[in-house]
């Protein structure tokens, strides 16, 4: 049995579709063209919140810093993981222009290299040229890839930005145990093929009109890679761009001559590379990111900062800007969130 289901929007106007008996609400908004703002769909990040004014549903998972207790109360859902069980109602606090009429496309890619970097670390090369039309996304975006052979899809940013051959890469984290992990380091070769959703996310490179704090936590570089890429292609914007690249082992570092290309690329770049837990081979930056942030520069004008990597990092830099009182600044984050699946 089908249900029929309704967004109403802060502009006015609501939009009408379909979904299962059972099915998750997210999955029939973008199956209907429904394109709602959405993030790391694992009722986590909160971007695809709503409030249910009416019907029947259940909640999967909802992350405590997601959705409060009394959020639930409240009817409020996470669209990534509500089932629905009767004809329903939801409102949400954006305007309905932001459901973009194009929504993400399924393409196949060529696996051409996969370079497992370290133990937690790989980096995936994917050949895209069989699509007919580039595929176009914004840089910090990312893409869902499905594991061969199963229901899995796993997320990961784009490492560069759109181009019209449509040789994709990705940096990615290996699990001890997981579906793609395992896959990564035991079955990928060359030539496989590999299907993958994209575009989505809402971290992705703004207009640049201030200098720019960008902060890595591990393979949450990947999402600026992208965003140097196309800062290297026009040549920067005429703002100071400071890249703190933090890692927990200094074996999982990686990418250090495209890093150091941008330095002749892009005016005003420079960035560091600082290891919490370093092996006796390493000589460089040794602690923290906020260890190596300077309040005095930093109060000396407006910036915009960027943080994309494990929730650890992004709360200590947020925690770190809040002891020094800092308030000249917009901020962008992109947590990196494990999968609930065990697999």
């Amino acid at each position: 049995m089908n249900h029929k289901i309704a967004f109403s929007f802060a502009d006015g106007k609501t939009l009408f579709f379909e979904a299962g008996a059972n099915e998750l609400l997210l999955d029939a908004a973008l199956r209907n063209g429904v394109n709602i703002p959405l993030d790391c769909r694992e009722g986590v990040c909160g971007t695809c919140q709503g409030r249910c004014e009416s019907g029947q549903y259940t909640l999967d998972y909802v992350d405590e810093e997601a959705l409060s207790e009394r959020d639930l109360a409240q009817r409020k859902i996470l669209a990534c993981q509500t089932r629905l069980h009767s004809d329903a109602t939801f409102a949400f606090d954006f305007d309905s222009s932001l459901c973009s009429a194009v929504g993400t496309q399924i393409v196949q890619g060529v696996v051409t290299s996969v370079e497992l970097v370290s133990r937690s670390t790989a980096i995936l090369h994917l050949d895209a040229s069989a699509t007919a039309q580039q595929l176009n996304f914004l840089p910090g975006q990312y893409a869902r890839i499905q594991v061969p052979g199963s229901s899995h899809w796993r997320s990961y940013s784009f490492a560069n930005r759109p181009n019209s051959r449509n040789h994709l890469q990705f940096l990615i984290r290996l699990l001890p145990d997981g579906a793609m992990s395992n896959f990564l380091r035991e079955q990928c070769q060359p030539g496989m093929t590999l299907d993958l959703e994209a575009p989505l996310g809402s971290f992705y490179l703004r207009q640049v009109e201030k200098p720019l704090v960008l902060v890595a936590g591990g393979t949450g570089l990947s999402a600026f890679l992208g965003m140097l890429d196309e800062l290297a292609d026009e040549g920067g914007r005429g703002h100071a761009i400071q890249l703190f690249y933090g890692l927990t082992q200094d074996a999982d570092v990686c990418e250090l001559p495209r890093l150091d290309s941008y330095q002749s690329r892009i005016p005003g770049f420079t960035y560091q590379v600082i290891v919490s837990q370093p092996s006796e081979q390493w000589k460089g930056k040794v602690g923290y990111i906020p260890d190596y942030f300077y309040p005095e520069q930093l109060a000396g004008q407006e910036f915009d900062i960027y943080m994309c990597g494990p929730p650890a990092m992004v709360e200590a830099v947020k925690n770190w800007m809040e002891i020094k009182g800092l308030d000249n600044f917009n901020m962008y984050y992109e947590k990196f969130i494990q999968s609930n699946s065990p697999h």
